[in-house]
């Protein structure tokens, strides 16, 4: 019921963030934008979608590579994009449970090792868009109350988030004592459960500490950097294709803004919510209202449609050859799946 409940919450959100958005323009001019929108440009943001897409495949390879040296960035291909589409459709981040859980014999994985690669993701990712933002922030001369308005911090506060966020990355053992400190605060209160949150903590520490080993977790974060900058790209050419627009530049700022709102409750595939504020960071920066609002229904298209139609025939490819794993009373992964 509370997640069901989660769910309602989410579509309301997502409402509220459509009504938002629509009672400022006319549908029929932002539909009158989008068709005079140029194929040639929006094939081009396709192709770097992929090509983002390829490198963060490269990168969950690398990190899964630790238990399983043999596999392959096709073997992880699959998995990768079944989950994102699976979580484009299907509440609850189904896809994300997907991936931690129903592909450990395919990737040679357990359950608890693979889960807290998806962590480590996070990291990454957080600590690029915490950049990405506070730089645009700095570049277009946001500061002060505008910036506040639009994310809750400056440019400076952004940027030394991110840097935290860094130095969890490379050096975990850092975090890992406030970490264990407070479970067993938790575990005075509840036995069970502090054990639960200790054994997966434990899990999560080790794979953070192996990914930092070396020079590994800077190759991780350069593969992060060529992911977003390839999606930032995208982007810009999915500006390019929209003539009405008058500062495409406008979307390094639409991006992280936008990809962070994906933090609010809503539905799957986040829509409302990712629209909304890349609409009001596009027009931040210069552009109409009806141009924004074109440009937040054409690369959400461009962001939804592909990789959920890609990642849809991997998951029947992926079922043809049986590769789901069917939990049992054996494997490890039910201890780590309820601490998370």
């Amino acid at each position: 019921m509370g997640r069901w409940f989660q769910f309602a919450l989410g579509v309301a959100i997502a409402g509220l963030f459509v009504w938002l958005i629509l009672r400022h323009v006319d549908v029929a001019d932002v539909w009158g934008a989008l068709a005079a929108s140029q194929p040639g440009w929006i094939a081009a943001a396709v192709v770097l979608f992929f090509a983002g897409y390829a490198a963060r495949v490269a990168r969950w390879r690398l990190m899964l590579s630790d238990g399983n040296p043999q596999i392959t960035g096709g073997r992880a291909f699959g998995p990768f994009m079944a989950s994102i589409a699976a979580n484009n459709v299907l509440p609850f981040r189904a896809g994300d449970v997907l991936r931690a859980f129903g592909f450990t014999k395919w990737l040679g994985q357990s359950a608890s090792a693979v889960l807290a690669t998806l962590l480590v993701e996070r990291f990454l990712d957080l600590l690029t868009l915490l950049l990405a933002l506070g730089l645009a922030l700095f570049w277009f001369g946001l500061g002060g109350e505008t910036a506040g308005q639009l994310v809750g911090m400056g440019a400076t506060g952004l940027i030394a988030l991110g840097l935290c966020v860094l130095a969890v990355l490379l050096f975990p053992g850092l975090l890992a004592p406030i970490v264990f400190a407070v479970i067993r605060l938790v575990a005075r209160v509840s036995a069970g459960l502090g054990r639960k949150l200790e054994a997966a903590a434990t899990k999560v520490f080790e794979t953070l500490a192996t990914q930092a080993k070396g020079p590994r977790m800077v190759v991780l974060v350069l593969w992060s950097f060529v992911a977003w900058i390839c999606e930032g790209l995208v982007f810009y050419c999915t500006a390019l294709a929209l003539p009405m627009l008058v500062e495409a530049t406008a979307v390094w700022l639409a991006l992280p803004v936008g990809t962070l709102s994906t933090l609010i409750p809503s539905t799957p595939g986040y829509l409302g919510t990712f629209d909304f504020f890349v609409v009001q960071a596009m027009q931040l920066v210069g552009n109409p209202a009806v141009a924004a609002t074109a440009f937040a229904v054409l690369v959400h298209m461009v962001l939804w449609l592909p990789v959920t139609i890609v990642g849809g025939i991997c998951l029947l490819y992926l079922n043809s050859q049986g590769a789901f794993t069917r939990p049992s009373a054996s494997t490890d992964t039910s201890e780590p799946a309820k601490a998370i």
